[in-house]
């Protein structure tokens, strides 16, 4: 009995699974692949972008708050 369950936990399998198999012979795999670095790259681009509008909302606010620090001189 123990050698049974040995033998079929420590079974390897012959091929990987049919749906990456199958990709791979027909070369979409990469097509997949390609269209995640895609979606990545764009998500990464639109950070960037944000990132780059909130630093001018911060420069322009600090500015704002700078010249309305600046006293006065009332005549």
């Amino acid at each position: 009995m123990l050698s049974y369950v040995a033998s079929v936990v420590l079974q390897v399998p012959d091929k990987g699974p049919e749906m990456a198999t199958l990709m791979r012979s027909n070369g979409k795999i990469y097509v997949v692949v390609a269209v995640i670095v895609v979606i990545w790259l764009g998500v990464l681009l639109y950070l960037i972008s944000i990132d780059r509008k909130l630093s001018q909302l911060e420069k322009a606010e600090k500015e704002k708050n700078r010249t309305r620090q600046t006293p006065t001189s009332v005549v």
